[in-house]
C-alpha cells in the first residue's frame, strides 16, 4: 500500500492533472482494493494505475497476470520463447492440446525482423504441461486491439514499442493468452477471481467510455438531400416573413440600430 500510494502521487490523466485530484474517492479506494486482493505489487511492475475520465483503474501487467495465475492455479513455472525463421519446431496434437513441443534454435536465427511466432509453457502443480502457440499474424491481430495501433495499420510502426521490443512484446502477448485461458476456467467463487473479473470488466468498460468520449462528434457527415416542392415553398415563406420583420425594426433589409 505504501508503494502504491507513493506511485499514485505521480499518476496523471491525459491533461497532466493529478489522478488523486480528478478521480473519485470510490474509484481510488476500489483500485487499491483490487490490487491488494490480487496480491500484486506495482513497485514490481505487476500493475499500473491508469486514469479514465474521473475513474482510477488498477490494470495488471503481464508480470501481474503471471503472478495471479501461479497463485490461482498453483502453476510452478510460466515461460515464453520466440520462434524465428529457420528454427525447427515440432509438436503433436492430443485432444486439441499441443503436446511434446520441441524447439531447436540456432543463434544465427535470432533477428527481431524474422519472428514467425511465439509460445508459452505452463508447468502445473501436478506436473502436467500446457503449451500456447501463436503465429506472428495472430500476435499482430492481438496488437491491433491496442489504442496505440492505427486504424489501417497492418504492421508495427518503426520506432514504436512493438517494433523496438518485438521479442518481449510477442512473449507478453502469448503469456497473456495462455494465462487468460487458465484464469477463465478457474473457480469464480474465490475472492481473488471475483476481483480479477471485476477489475478486468471495469478496465474494459472504462476504455470503451474513454474511446467514445474522445471520438464522439469527431466527424461531420455531409448528407445531400433534395427539397420537396411544398417544402421549398414553406422555406421561402419563412425567409420572406423574417425579412419583413427585420425591415419593421431597422427600416432596411440590413442590420441597423
Amino acid at each position: 500500500m505504501k508503494s502504491a500510494w507513493l506511485l499514485l502521487q505521480n499518476v496523471q490523466d491525459r491533461n497532466k492533472q493529478p489522478a488523486l485530484k480528478v478521480c473519485t474517492k470510490d474509484s481510488i479506494a476500489n483500485s487499491l482494493l483490487d490490487m491488494v486482493v490480487q496480491g500484486l505489487n506495482p513497485a514490481k511492475k505487476q500493475g499500473y494505475f491508469i486514469v479514465y475520465g474521473n475513474q482510477l483503474i488498477f490494470q495488471r501487467s503481464y508480470f501481474g497476470t503471471m503472478a495471479v495465475t501461479k497463485r490461482v492455479t498453483g502453476a510452478k513455472s510460466i515461460d515464453a520463447a520466440v520462434i524465428y525463421d529457420g528454427d525447427d519446431v515440432e509438436y503433436e496434437m492430443e485432444n486439441g492440446r499441443i503436446t511434446n513441443l520441441k524447439h531447436k534454435q540456432k543463434f544465427g536465427n535470432i533477428d527481431k525482423e524474422k519472428i514467425i511466432g511465439a509460445y508459452c509453457t505452463l508447468v502445473l502443480s501436478d506436473g502436467s504441461v500446457y503449451h500456447e502457440l501463436m503465429t506472428m499474424d495472430e500476435i499482430r491481430k492481438a496488437w491491433s486491439k491496442s489504442q496505440m495501433w492505427g486504424k489501417d495499420q497492418s504492421e508495427e510502426r518503426k520506432g514504436s514499442t512493438h517494433d523496438e521490443f518485438k521479442q518481449e512484446m510477442a512473449k507478453k502477448t502469448v503469456i497473456n493468452r495462455a494465462c487468460k485461458k487458465f484464469l477463465n476456467s478457474s473457480d469464480d467463487s474465490s475472492l481473488i477471481m471475483k476481483h480479477i473479473n471485476r477489475a478486468d470488466e471495469i478496465a474494459a468498460e472504462a476504455e470503451v467510455e474513454e474511446e467514445i468520449r474522445n471520438n464522439a462528434n469527431g466527424e461531420i457527415i455531409d448528407v445531400e438531400y433534395e427539397v420537396a416542392p411544398e417544402e421549398s415553398n414553406q422555406i421561402e415563406d419563412v425567409a420572406f416573413q423574417q425579412e419583413e420583420t427585420q425591415s419593421e425594426y431597422t427600416g432596411t433589409n440590413g442590420p441597423g440600430f
